[in-house]
């Protein structure tokens, strides 16, 4: 029996998204020297912040905080620093961070750390895309107004090791650029003529299910009985993508395992989401799981529109 300690702690998890590829582009040697390198950063940048470091797991840092706001913190700084190297490297050089933030007890074994917070906090960044800080609402409940930082409501998501769906939020670091949505050429003009106030979307289900959304809206796709739309096909996911109102616009973020393609009506090239995000405009379809060309692929029509038009 190994003498143990609970805490009350909020943990952070940071992993590295796309490190894969990097082993496949730069090779071995030099992509786990990127990695060893970026890891380093994201630990440097726990323990400036107050945080302890509990351990780095290949391409990814566990750390704790006393305090939820130092952990906020924390992420936000590092997602920022993050950005601004990017900047700089090639692009075979540029992989993105993804983060998870719960609070709760914690036990300390011998230095390390286990419990429901730790499980919560990587499940989240699991589930978090390319670029995103997801929460669980006790860090988020403990916050004050902090500037250039804000929390979208994620609403109920189902967590594995939860029996109840659990209220989520992503944090919006990001303070005068735009977010690294994948755009279109002509996503502009047909956004400007959307008030945003006024906008809605139209979601289609393959069973002929219907829904619609406002601007404001968060809407979960997937295989989860609890989904906003619910799509039993094995293919996708149980929390497969995610349908929100963000910068004047529906933005449309892959969580799955297998990825997310979107065709826009009038166009036969389709957009590959893997843990990234889409701009949603005008008509087209969604494919969860397989892409279109498989032909009997899961597949959800949307229309963005003037919630003043009615949509048949």
């Amino acid at each position: 029996m190994y003498p143990s300690t609970n805490f009350s702690k909020t943990v952070v998890f940071a992993d590295i998204a796309g490190s894969t590829a990097l082993f496949e582009v730069l090779g071995n040697e030099r992509a786990a020297a990127l990695v060893a390198w970026l890891t380093r950063g994201i630990a440097a940048c726990v323990h400036k912040h107050g945080g302890r470091v509990v351990k780095k797991l290949g391409d990814g840092v566990l750390g704790v905080f006393e305090q939820p706001s130092q952990a906020l913190a924390a992420s936000v700084a590092l997602m920022r620093e993050h950005r601004q190297w990017l900047q700089s490297q090639p692009r075979a050089h540029r992989v993105e961070i993804h983060i998870g933030l719960a609070s709760g007890e914690v036990v300390e074994v011998d230095g390390d750390c286990y419990g429901d917070a730790v499980n919560l906090a990587a499940r989240l960044c699991d589930l978090a895309g390319a670029t995103e800080v997801w929460a669980a609402q006790a860090v988020v409940a403990s916050q004050h107004a902090t500037p250039g930082v804000s929390f979208i409501r994620l609403g109920h998501l189902e967590v594995r090791g939860k029996a109840e769906p659990q209220v989520m939020y992503q944090v919006e670091w990001r303070e005068d650029e735009e977010a690294d949505y994948t755009a279109h050429s002509d996503l502009m003009s047909e956004l400007n003529d959307l008030g945003p106030a006024a906008a809605e979307i139209h979601l289609f289900g393959p069973d002929g299910s219907r829904l619609r959304a406002s601007s404001g809206a968060s809407v979960q796709l997937g295989r989860a009985p609890d989904s906003d739309l619910c799509l039993t096909d094995p293919r996708v996911s149980r929390v497969h993508a995610r349908v929100q109102w963000r910068q004047g616009a529906f933005v449309l973020t892959d969580l799955s395992s297998f990825g997310t393609w979107v065709r826009f009506e009038g166009s036969d090239v389709a957009v590959q989401l893997r843990r990234e995000n889409c701009l949603l405009h005008g008509m087209g379809e969604i494919a969860l799981g397989v892409p279109f060309a498989e032909g009997n692929a899961p597949i959800i029509s949307f229309q963005v529109a003037d919630a003043r038009i009615r949509v048949g």
